[in-house]
């Protein structure tokens, strides 16, 4: 009994240093000198500050700006409490909501169909990314706000929309992030 006892103890000790310290300590150094950017969140820099993350969404207010999609994250965007909304299509809360963001988007841009993006958040509730539908609806009111074509916007977010993976994986997409940083970079806002 004893023998098995002390056995169990130091296979205790022995599996929490390799799994618990060891472990750990190796796959953060690897990735961190193997892929540091991506193992430090794809942070995105601008003027020496950070501005956000490549991969975690952000809201932007503001007409001059391509709006993200909804997020139910905490107070919305809050990376430390990512979740959906867990609402069911027949949930009269997420319905009325729903209304009522259609409604203020239709008032944007009369007579467009308003991509489900804008109107519903991900599972995340941290997506950083719309879909170029999204975007292209966006188009007019920053144009407009903007005081720039909707040509040159267009040629914007052409530069920002990303393919599918290898071709076939997911679904074209527009970083939202990216988009406003160059967006603010080659047409800023008048003040």
């Amino acid at each position: 009994m004893k023998k098995n006892l002390m056995i169990s103890i130091w296979m205790t000790l022995a599996t929490t240093i390799i799994f618990g310290l060891i472990y750990p300590l190796a796959v953060t150094g690897l990735a961190q000198v193997m892929f540091p950017d991506r193992a430090n969140g794809q942070l995105i820099r601008h003027d020496g500050k950070i501005v956000g993350s490549k991969i975690i969404g952000q809201a932007f207010a503001g007409a001059s700006y391509f709006h993200s999609r909804p997020s139910y994250a905490g107070n919305g965007y809050d990376a430390g409490q990512s979740s959906g909304s867990n609402l069911g299509p027949t949930n009269k809360t997420l319905i009325d909501r729903v209304n009522s963001d259609v409604q203020k988007l239709q008032a944007e841009n009369p007579g467009a169909p308003v991509p489900v993006d804008l109107v519903t958040s991900s599972g995340s509730g941290l997506d950083p990314e719309i879909s170029p539908a999204a975007a292209e609806f966006q188009i007019p009111r920053v144009a407009r706000v903007r005081g720039i074509s909707e040509r040159d916007v267009r040629a914007i977010v052409a530069k920002h929309t990303l393919q599918r993976d290898l071709g076939f994986l997911g679904e074209p997409r527009v970083n939202v992030l990216e988009l406003n940083l160059d967006l603010d970079a080659v047409h800023p806002v008048s003040r």
